[in-house]
């Protein structure tokens, strides 16, 4: 039984290596060969079929057969009527998720350009599930100006926040011609903030000298490594309060009815105390929009994927072979072992 565990451990190491020399292998052979711009396509999921079949099989599995049969004629007289009426109005679910960075927008851009094509600014209207602590301002400014390329459609967009949308994120949801939030949800965050750590004193501690060149005063206000000064702290602080300003502004257009210095702060609040400053519109969940806007609208959920080439699937395949062969002949030998 020792000689099997032994050979077991041998056996799985080898495997590893060989599997790992194949995959560098491949990274490789991808590498050398020139690099294509990665394609996208757009998938649609129909949120509305989902709620009908979740609501069938609760009921068949709730109902007594006399009490289902009579549904089931009630429901056929109304599938029938359906089809007679004229089509429904769509709602166009769109979640964004959103890092620190906000590459999210990339995605956000496709799937709102799709909806656009598309879209009747008459009856349909597009829900964004937002959810983001807010992050660099560049990032999330585009992501505001994508949303608001909806608005400028005249198409109606609400917002939905179950968790957080706060600085940039608030900075999107202000966009929406209605603000829904969780009541825990947080919201606000209407600042700009900036850290960065100085290594000077060490670097001098050890006799390390730092070089930096620039032209233009301003090209570099605070640094890193070198010595900041007292003037370039100024004006630092003057860039940052010119964003704020913007910030301010920017939602204050938005949401005329605020009181911005009072709500601009920085600070941020629960969703109940944000609707009582204006900040949001109402107190909901996302999920219960969609049960409210599923009797009259079908629902469709947009997302934009990037597409993997060979050399992404071939990669994350054979890591994940590794992984569960590992896994496999550990357990299989450690099993044998007395």
């Amino acid at each position: 039984m020792e000689f099997l565990y032994e050979y077991g451990l041998f056996f799985a190491k080898t495997l590893t290596f060989v599997i790992a020399i194949a995959v560098i292998v491949a990274i490789i052979m991808g590498a050398a060969v020139k690099p294509k711009a990665k394609k996208g396509e757009i998938t649609i999921d129909d949120l509305s079929e989902q709620l009908d079949d979740l609501k069938q099989s609760f009921i068949e599995n709730t109902l007594s057969k006399k009490e289902l049969k009579a549904h089931q004629k009630k429901q056929k007289a109304e599938t029938k009527k359906q089809q007679n009426d004229e089509p429904k109005s769509r709602l166009y679910v769109i979640d964004f998720n959103g890092s620190v960075d906000a590459h999210e927008v990339e995605s956000l851009r496709e799937e709102i350009t799709a909806i656009l094509t598309i879209a009747d600014k008459e009856k349909d209207r597009v829900l964004v599930r937002l959810e983001s602590g807010g992050g660099v301002v560049h990032g999330y400014g585009l992501a505001a100006s994508q949303l608001q390329r909806l608005r400028n459609a005249g198409i109606h967009l609400t917002v939905a926040i179950d968790k957080v949308a706060a600085s940039g994120g608030y900075m999107m949801a202000c966009v929406a011609n209605e603000i829904v939030a969780a009541p825990f949800a947080i919201v606000g965050s209407i600042g700009v903030i900036a850290q960065i750590p100085n290594f000077n004193k060490i670097l001098k501690k050890n006799d390390v000298d730092f070089e930096q060149i620039t032209a233009g005063e301003y090209k570099r206000t605070l640094t890193i490594f070198g010595e900041n000064t007292d003037k370039g702290r100024e004006k630092f602080k003057e860039e940052i309060e010119q964003t704020h300003g913007l910030f301010k502004t920017f939602v204050s257009e938005q949401r005329p009815s605020l009181d911005i210095d009072t709500v601009a702060t920085g600070e941020h609040w629960f969703a109940t105390q944000a609707f009582d400053k204006g900040l949001v519109d109402k107190i909901d969940t996302s999920d219960d929009i969609l049960l409210s806007q599923a009797k009259e609208r079908q629902i469709y959920k947009v997302k934009y994927r990037i597409k993997k080439n060979l050399s992404d699937k071939l990669a994350v395949g054979l890591s994940s072979g590794v992984s569960k062969a590992g896994v496999s002949l550990m357990s299989r030998f450690k099993g044998l072992n007395p």
